[in-house]
C-alpha cells in the first residue's frame, strides 16, 4: 500500500512538473509589458490627473479665510519642555493662522 501511494505521489508530481515548466516557456505571453504600459500611459496617468484636478477644485471651493474657534482644551497644545528655537513655544513648521498656541491664536 505505501509502494503504491509513493508510486502515485512521484506520478503526480512528475506530470504537474511538465505542464508547469511547459506553461512558463509557452509562447503567447511575450509582450506583456506592452500591455502594462499602455495602460500606464493610458489609463494610470489620465488617473491620476484627474485626481489632481478634483483635489485643486475642491480646494478651491472651500472657504480657508476663517480661523477655526480657539478652544482651550486641556490635554493640546501641552508644552512640558520648550523647544529649542525662538521664543520655545512655536513648532518648528508653525503657521500662525492655523497653528494655535497655548494661549490661542496670535495676531
Amino acid at each position: 500500500m505505501n509502494s503504491l501511494l509513493r508510486k502515485a505521489a512521484i506520478q503526480y508530481i512528475r506530470t504537474n512538473a511538465r505542464s508547469a515548466t511547459h506553461a512558463a516557456t509557452a509562447g503567447g505571453h511575450g509582450g506583456g509589458y506592452q500591455l502594462w504600459k499602455r495602460m500606464t500611459f493610458f489609463i494610470a496617468f489620465p488617473a491620476v490627473g484627474l485626481g489632481m484636478i478634483n483635489a485643486y477644485l475642491a480646494h478651491q471651493e472651500h472657504g480657508h479665510d476663517e480661523q477655526p474657534p480657539f478652544v482651550p482644551y486641556e490635554y493640546l497644545r501641552i508644552r512640558s519642555k520648550r523647544f529649542p528655537w525662538g521664543d520655545g513655544q512655536k513648532s518648528l513648521f508653525h503657521n500662525p493662522h492655523v497653528n494655535a498656541l497655548p494661549s490661542g491664536y496670535e495676531h
